[in-house]
């Protein structure tokens, strides 16, 4: 008997079971395989009933199910579990057959991963998927990388069930060789991150500042969805702070205030100290997380430190439009972050990224999806070359218009005690970005004074360094240059 399957998937949690009924949707056989394999019967008796979707029972009958070149899709745990499949996969199958790992893994294992799987005359895709369970049954976005030659085979079916925007582009496109796609991804949560945290600042400053209830918090997120701040973030939070406790109560209030992650933001912040990329507003939110888990900790302090009353006076409706601002530039900045530590990413690991096609992905699908990712579309494809988003024509006006809240916020906020470390890190950021001479040349001296590390200076030209002798007992030894 001839083999109808068109791809398979491993792993029936939620993402898997819903990506697997989108591909049906869109006119796929699939072969659903699960390593508890009582799972695929109960896929196939409950969810998957009624259609095309097929059962395997072990690696060899998935194999033999599926048409050539043979696709075969993970949504497994990263790390070990993704191993441990290629292993088991591998004897069985061919050249040309795909391996596609659809999780979460750090792109330096899905580099790994690909020299591997190629060696074995095979080829392989990580792919970042993002939008959730309702994502992966509606549309999400998707981010392949890996094995070019790969894409050719897949395009099709991951074009087909990703989301689309207004004029019908998918959220889908290709990224670049290696560990390029689940790179992207890896940002991409990173900048999830930074935006939550900052959602998270608004918020926070209009229920401890303004004394602001849930029902009057609901009211302005429905407003700023409205406008430029439309987003899927916006959206559930104006839903959250609308949702009532069977109780009748808010059920956002009765939350316990520790967030958990998962480690993809972490990957993104130590990644961009080893490319040497200030992504300071993500690396608040990943470290807004680590103080919001010392709960006990921070009782405790609360009732031996004191700060400031924060209640905010003044005229409400232009203290909220503040806030407005200085999320709206805070946004800005994150994702001008992101997209620096993309470019120093592609320059150092060779890859050839297309910075408004990443735009577009991202457009629909995914959790960071808004309308503000069509303007950074539009300023990659005015300027393909644009060293940052903040020298874009567009996003240098929002800032200046916006500049005048964002800085009332920060300061009414420090007087106040209400921290907002990622509306601090992103106005700090953009003025230390926006300076042409920095303190360094102190800490340059300083360096040198204690461990001979040379400085530059500023009646020479760049690329010779000297040394000083500051004390007279120290020697015209000095320590090697440094990296800048």
């Amino acid at each position: 008997m001839e083999p109808t399957g068109d791809i398979a998937l491993i792993g029936l949690a939620v993402m898997g079971q819903n990506l697997i009924l989108n591909m049906n949707d869109h006119g796929y056989t699939v072969v659903a395989y699960n390593r508890t394999v009582s799972k695929v019967d109960d896929f196939l008796a409950r969810e998957a009933v009624g259609t095309k979707v097929q059962g395997a029972h072990s690696i060899e009958e998935l194999v033999r199910k599926l048409k050539r070149p043979r696709r075969v899709m993970m949504l497994v745990k990263a790390g070990a579990a993704v191993d441990e499949f290629i292993e088991q996969l591998i004897p069985h199958l061919e050249p040309g057959d795909i391996i596609i790992d659809g999780g979460n893994s750090l792109f330096d294992d899905t580099n790994r991963r690909v020299k591997y799987v190629e060696s074995k005359g095979l080829l392989y895709i990580g792919t970042g998927v993002s939008g959730g369970e309702e994502g992966a049954r509606r549309g999400p976005s998707i981010m392949p990388g890996g094995s070019p030659k790969a894409w050719p085979a897949v395009k099709d079916i991951f074009q087909a069930i990703s989301a689309k925007v207004d004029d019908g582009a998918p959220c889908c496109d290709w990224v670049g060789e290696q560990g390029a796609g689940h790179y992207v991804k890896m940002v991409h949560n990173g900048i999830e991150y930074g935006d939550m945290q900052l959602i998270c600042e608004a918020y926070n400053l209009m229920k401890t500042g303004l004394g602001m209830t849930p029902d009057e918090m609901h009211q302005v997120f429905a407003e700023w969805n409205g406008g430029d701040l439309d987003s899927f973030l916006v959206e559930i939070t104006r839903d959250i702070l609308g949702f009532k406790d069977t109780d009748g109560l808010p059920l956002v209030e009765k939350i316990l205030d520790t967030a958990g992650q998962k480690g993809t933001g972490k990957w993104t912040v130590v990644n961009s100290q080893d490319l040497g990329i200030p992504i300071t507003l993500i690396a608040e939110a990943v470290y807004s997380r680590c103080v919001s888990a010392l709960k006990e900790e921070r009782v405790k302090a609360s009732r031996k430190l004191k700060g400031p009353r924060p209640k905010i006076s003044g005229d409400r409706a232009k203290i909220i439009n503040d806030i407005r601002d200085a999320l709206y530039a805070s946004k800005i900045i994150s994702y001008a972050q992101g997209y620096m530590l993309m470019r120093a990413a592609a320059a150092d690991y060779k890859w050839n990224l297309n910075y408004g096609g990443i735009a577009l992905m991202w457009r629909g699908g995914c959790i960071i999806r808004s309308r503000f990712l069509g303007k950074i579309k539009a300023a990659y494809d005015t300027n393909p070359k644009l060293s940052n988003l903040l020298l874009d024509d567009y996003f240098r006006g929002e800032i200046k218009r916006c500049q005048k809240g964002w800085r009332n916020i920060v300061a009414t906020a420090a007087k106040k005690g209400i921290p907002v470390p990622a509306f601090s890190t992103a106005l700090s950021f953009y003025d230390q970005y926006r300076s042409a001479v920095l303190p360094a040349n102190l800490l340059q001296a300083q360096r040198d004074y204690f461990g001979a590390h040379t400085y530059e200076r500023i009646d020479h030209k760049r690329g010779e360094f000297f040394h000083t002798n500051w004390t007279g007992r120290g020697g015209t030894v000095s320590s090697s240059t440094y990296t800048v």
